[in-house]
């Protein structure tokens, strides 16, 4: 089990979803939760890293990761396995302004279709995140992002879980550049702005430059 998260963890770390010190993961067995310790590098895991716990508070809590309550409101809820607590910097940027995230890449398409933006007042690991993340991920969603905190991603094992977490910020580099570019998607354009462009119609330009006549004809006519 250690081997599976050190691997998880670095290509976590390598790809830049996590800093030195942040993020955490867990797996799933019955009643027991493995989780990472407090404060761990998840791209260096070391033995006594990853913490078991059970679903419900008790002993161990405290060297968990302050994310503790929230992988067990999210497990309660539906039937993930894994569950991976990343902070992918262009998805946490996005999070900040929209109110979903829609690719605009085929993969992410393919992939899980769209992420909820989770909006809470309180930082990390509030009762209010624990309290509203789980109604947001399950069947339907397989990874949210938590406005200005990061993105938490569910899968039968790690590596799904990793998989939904790296195709997520993959899609946000790309709408980030996409903006950056100037262009901007249809699917964050206004309703309204949407609704003018169908009504528009295209302004019709003559084929015949500016300051060029009509040919007369005249002459080849039968007079």
């Amino acid at each position: 089990m250690l081997q599976e998260f050190q691997r998880i963890g670095r290509l976590l770390f390598q790809e830049g979803l996590i800093d030195s010190h942040g993020g955490n993961m867990s797996l799933r067995e019955g009643d027991k939760i493995f989780i990472t310790r407090r404060d761990a590098m998840l791209g260096d895991l070391k033995d006594g890293d990853i913490i078991e716990v059970r679903m419900e508070p008790g002993e161990g809590d405290s060297q968990a990761s302050r994310e503790l309550p929230t992988h067990r409101a999210v497990y309660k809820q539906c039937d993930a396995r894994a569950l991976i607590h990343a902070h992918p910097a262009n998805a946490i940027a996005i999070s900040i302004t929209d109110n979903k995230i829609v690719p605009q890449d085929a993969e992410g398409l393919f992939i899980y279709k769209s992420a909820p933006i989770v909006r809470v007042r309180d930082g990390i690991g509030s009762e209010e995140t624990v309290r509203l993340l789980p109604t947001f991920l399950g069947r339907e969603n397989v990874v949210a992002v938590v406005k200005g905190h990061g993105s938490f991603a569910v899968g039968k094992n790690l590596e799904e879980a990793y998989k939904y977490t790296s195709s997520l910020e993959n899609s946000c580099r790309v709408i980030v550049a996409v903006r950056a570019s100037g262009g901007r998607s249809q699917v964050n354009k206004p309703i309204e702005e949407r609704r003018g462009e169908r009504r528009r119609q295209p302004e019709f330009k003559s084929a015949i430059p500016p300051g060029i006549g009509v040919m007369d004809r005249s002459r080849y006519h039968k007079r």
